[in-house]
């Protein structure tokens, strides 16, 4: 094994997190810096690319204190991050505006017209045009900012301007650059028809490597501000889930993993490129060469958790849990269903106009019987995301469960008895994406090979196993039936209501 340190940088919605990695692959320190997102319109989600830069130095600065000899042995960067953001750029490098985020909801005209326009859309980018994805944002300034797209020189995604800070290269990986809709999936290389077809062009595309390349080096201004050495590489990296994936070890076909942060995602290896857009499923490349995957995506998961706690005036989510923790089965079975599409919904129902509702309200509800409503409807709504992949052929009997949810064993058991899986936390679970990072700066520094993928993508130590329970689970498939009869009355309220 290397006797070299990493360093995983994870540029979340609401932080950016960095991890320090050992030889042996052991997680020496994390640092964390908060983010905030912009609303300047409803539906509208945005970030200033500025603020990513800023919080990569304060987590890092977190690291140099707390491990300085360690830090400083750091010999490799990996980088990780949100999806689809489009943050574009002029001939000198120079932000042109916010960057669009992921759960923005503005661009759903211009999905119809890219899929109208692009018929080989859904068989050579896997996936459905979605508001979510980088292209129908680009088509959106084209007809909203003229002037302003015009001057866009280059496009890149949320973890690639990091990279350009780092390099000044600008450069994505496989997985990544599959979630813009203007990627040959198979074929693991831009699509000069889906460009063609959002009034894009191949030059304005970052330079694509696998996520377990070198893409650049460390450049000494980069390296002066973070207190490293000049000319380290810097991996090609991942899109946060595929760098989840990484983290735990789901790297081979049939490995799967539940995530359970902002939103909600259910991701399983494959083999091959194997896209089922009838299901509103995404098949995405994976960060190793010649493997893919499936996944599907709820806009709303452990952020809805953390909304109800605001909205109910709690302490914090952790003491609602607990207060959940004190219902009766009888309590929970019959507590109100709630939709959680507060930023709409991806897989299966690709509608921007799903709203989030509860179902059943009485006199006699409380603070606790809302939480767990919540965490039943972000269950139930996997459970819809289970089933898509079970119509795209890929059954799974075992998850994985990572993302800040994964810390409540009472949410991981009832992912259990929802999904009727096995449900395993381990001892990674809370920095997979950072770690998926870390791990990948590893493999761009001894090679990608299978002896060295098994040497480095090791399976965490399991902490806990959930089964499903029966009585638990009978009550689940009845509150699976209210909950999609529920969407299915609602949604034409839900449309009315947005327009």
């Amino acid at each position: 094994m290397n006797k070299a340190y990493t360093l995983g940088l994870d540029l979340g919605t609401s932080e950016l997190k960095a991890l320090l990695m050992g030889p042996d692959g052991e997680v020496v320190a994390t640092g964390h810096a908060p983010l905030s997102c912009q609303s300047p319109h409803p539906g509208w989600s945005e970030q200033d690319p500025a603020s990513w830069w800023q919080a990569a130095l304060a987590a890092c600065a977190q690291l140099r204190r707390r491990q300085p000899e360690a830090y400083a042995a750091v010999r490799a960067i990996g980088l990780s991050g949100q999806m689809h953001g489009a943050t574009v750029l002029d001939v000198q490098q120079r932000v042109l505006r916010p960057c669009i985020l992921w759960n923005d909801g503005r661009s759903e005209a211009q999905c119809a017209a890219l899929t109208a326009r692009g018929p080989e859309l859904h068989a050579l980018a896997g996936n459905l045009a979605m508001p979510g994805f980088t292209a129908p944002k680009l088509m959106w300034l084209s007809e909203h900012e003229p002037a302003l797209f015009g001057q866009i020189a280059s496009v890149l995604l949320p973890k690639d301007y990091l990279r350009l800070q780092l390099t000044g290269e600008a450069v994505s990986d496989m997985s990544d650059a599959a979630g813009t809709l203007w990627l040959d999936v198979a074929r693991r290389d831009w699509s000069d028809l889906l460009l063609q077809a959002s009034g894009m062009r191949r030059e304005q595309m970052p330079r694509l490597v696998e996520g377990s390349a070198v893409s650049g080096t460390l450049t000494a201004s980069a390296a002066q501000a973070l207190g490293l050495a000049a000319g380290l590489p810097v991996a090609g990296g991942a899109g946060d889930n595929a760098a989840s994936a990484i983290g735990i070890g789901a790297v081979r076909p049939g490995d799967s993993f539940l995530s359970l942060g902002t939103s909600g995602v259910l991701f399983s290896v494959t083999e091959r490129h194997r896209p089922n857009t009838a299901q509103a499923v995404h098949a995405f490349c994976h960060a190793l060469p010649g493997v893919w995957h499936q996944m599907t995506v709820m806009l709303s998961a452990a952020s809805a958790l953390r909304w109800i706690t605001q909205t109910t005036g709690q302490a914090d989510e952790t003491t609602l849990l607990a207060a959940v923790a004190q219902l009766s089965a009888a309590e929970r079975a019959s507590a109100p269903i709630f939709l959680p599409y507060l930023s709409g919904e991806r897989t299966p129902h690709n509608s921007t106009a799903a709203s989030g509702a509860f179902i059943g309200l009485r006199h006699s509800h409380h603070a606790a019987h809302l939480a767990y409503s919540v965490i039943d409807g972000v269950s139930l709504g996997m459970r819809d995301g289970l089933d898509a992949l079970a119509a795209a052929g890929t059954h799974i009997d075992t998850l994985q469960l990572v993302g800040g949810g994964s810390r409540s064993a009472l949410w991981a058991q009832l992912l259990a008895d929802t999904l009727e899986v096995r449900v395993l936390t381990g001892d990674a679970s809370s920095v997979g994406a950072a770690l998926g990072a870390a791990r990948l700066a590893q493999l761009a520094l001894m090679g990608d090979g299978p002896d060295q993928i098994d040497a480095i993508c090791r399976a965490p130590r399991t902490l806990s196993i959930r089964e499903p329970h029966a009585a638990a689970v009978q009550t689940a498939r009845r509150r699976q039936q209210l909950y999609r009869d529920s969407f299915q009355g609602l949604h034409a309220v839900m449309h009315s209501a947005q327009a």
